[in-house]
């Protein structure tokens, strides 16, 4: 099993930022795809960001520019640097994690909300 943690959610203005947070721990071996998703209320859950093992990175092309996302090993942890917010961006944001195999671990998400 893995579990992940996510933090760093909140409100904050429109131009504003945050940095999100997913904490890895326990059976962490064999991950080879990590990603950041969201969704909004009634709509479905879109990817945002996604790393893999050779750091290759792939965006939303609406965050494109705004968003990087980042892995740590000493940490275990995955990042979401995330600047230049906007309404649109508001949704519960989840860390997700990819095993050889497919198996597919999520976290239990944070809620990021963009108003003035």
């Amino acid at each position: 099993q893995v579990q992940l943690v996510e933090s760093g959610g909140g409100l904050v203005q429109p131009g504003g930022s945050l940095r999100l947070s997913c904490a890895l721990s326990g059976r962490i071996f064999d991950i080879y795809f990590m990603a950041w998703y969201r969704q909004a209320p009634g709509m479905d859950r879109d990817l945002v960001a996604s790393i893999d093992l050779s750091s290759r990175t792939n965006y939303l092309d609406s965050v494109k520019g705004r968003f990087t996302i980042s892995r740590d090993t000493a940490t275990n942890t995955i990042d979401l640097q995330m600047n230049n917010l906007k309404p649109e961006d508001t949704a519960v944001y989840y860390c997700k994690v990819v095993k050889y195999g497919g198996v597919e671990y999520w976290g239990q998400g944070t809620l990021v909300t963009v108003s003035s």
